[in-house]
């Protein structure tokens, strides 16, 4: 089954070039591992929130900029032995310095719950991070389904929904500190993908204008503390 390890950074907006190719130089070292594919996505439209935000979530500084990326694996046996080899054995010694504060790095591995379209053609990404009741999991699901065919009719390309199955906790920042979870809540890492950003903003006002004045349906999970942004695909290993 499909597995991602869901990755979000604060890199000094000054190192982007440098970051970018950090992640080229990564990706062979992790497809040697058994990685299937690589996306990175540098923000473009990230912005705070009242309660909780991805800014926050890496504690970004005023120079920084958040990157949001995942890796996909073939399974979760592989991502467990490739993350296994990088910590003790000679590939992580391999990987490139990275140009951003690693410890300020929030990760976690994830299993797709709710996948529709690809992210091939992809240009932009809206990146999600919440924090999900696990025993909602059934109306997650028929949400998700809803918003899909929303999204699909204003020219979205793609969607994956991803439930939280090993999200480590960290010593500064976490993805269960960053979406300030409960007890019995999932972190879920999420995305939508979009031609490029003026197709997403447009889909998007549509989609406020079609609603307004509607009752909106209950969300089965606390959308005060749900976070995202907007981000610019600057690598996806499929088109090295």
């Amino acid at each position: 089954m499909t597995y991602y390890t869901g990755l979000i950074a604060a890199v000094p907006t000054a190192n982007k070039d440098a970051y970018l190719e950090h992640a080229k130089g990564s990706w062979p070292i992790f497809k040697s591992l058994g990685a299937v594919r690589m996306i990175e996505g540098w923000g473009v439209d990230v912005q705070k929130g009242k309660v909780t935000d991805l800014i926050d979530a890496v504690q970004a500084k005023d120079d920084e900029t958040v990157v949001y990326s995942w890796i996909e694996w073939p399974d979760k046996a592989t991502s467990d032995s490739a993350w296994g080899q990088m910590m003790s054995g000679e590939a992580g010694q391999d990987m490139p310095e990275m140009p951003f504060d690693g410890s300020r790095m929030i990760f976690g591995g994830f299993e797709p719950v709710y996948e529709k379209g690809s992210p091939d053609g992809a240009g932009y990404i809206q990146g999600f991070l919440l924090a999900a009741p696990e025993a909602k999991k059934d109306a997650y699901l028929k949400m998700a389904d809803d918003a899909w065919s929303m999204f699909l009719e204003g020219g979205c390309l793609g969607t994956s929904e991803n439930w939280g199955v090993d999200v480590p906790r960290g010593e500064k920042t976490d993805m269960y500190r960053a979406t300030k979870a409960e007890d019995g809540e999932v972190v879920l890492f999420s995305w939508t993908l979009w031609p490029d950003r003026a197709a997403c903003d447009k889909a998007a006002a549509q989609m406020m204008a079609d609603t307004e004045g509607q009752e909106m349906p209950e969300m089965p999970f606390d959308g005060m503390r749900m976070m995202w942004g907007g981000f610019e695909k600057i690598m996806d290993s499929n088109e090295l």
